[in-house]
């Protein structure tokens, strides 16, 4: 599932341009493309606010949600509430391409380390 914006149709109703818009919000043209796309991780209660305010209108008439491949390919059309399968075994801990060695403490942070010089 993805929640998708509708902004650029609002914006095409009132003949207003990106540019216009993004000054009047406050908010980057590269945000509103993330809330376009359904990219965005979160939202803030005053970005909608201010967009509604600029664009003369409700949160629900920006967002909508798209339902997913599984989701469409289900009879009933719903969701499936069943548990996710399980996925491939956990990474071991720590980055793969640093190790601990000389000098490096191994995740201490740098505290207790004797001064170089």
């Amino acid at each position: 599932m993805a929640i998708v914006g509708d902004i650029d149709h609002r914006l095409a109703e009132l003949g207003m341009p990106v540019c216009e818009f993004t000054e009047a919000v406050g908010v980057t043209p590269a945000n509103i493309a993330v809330l376009e796309n359904g990219r965005a991780k979160a939202l803030r209660f005053s970005t909608p606010d201010a967009i509604c305010r600029v664009l003369d209108c409700q949160p629900g008439d920006l967002l909508r949600r798209v339902p997913d491949d599984a989701e469409a390919t289900r009879p009933s059309g719903r969701p499936d509430l069943s548990p996710p399968a399980p996925g491939p075994a956990a990474a071991p801990a720590g980055h793969p391409r640093r190790r601990p060695g000389p000098g490096r403490g191994g995740g201490s942070c740098g505290r207790g380390r004797s001064p170089r010089g």
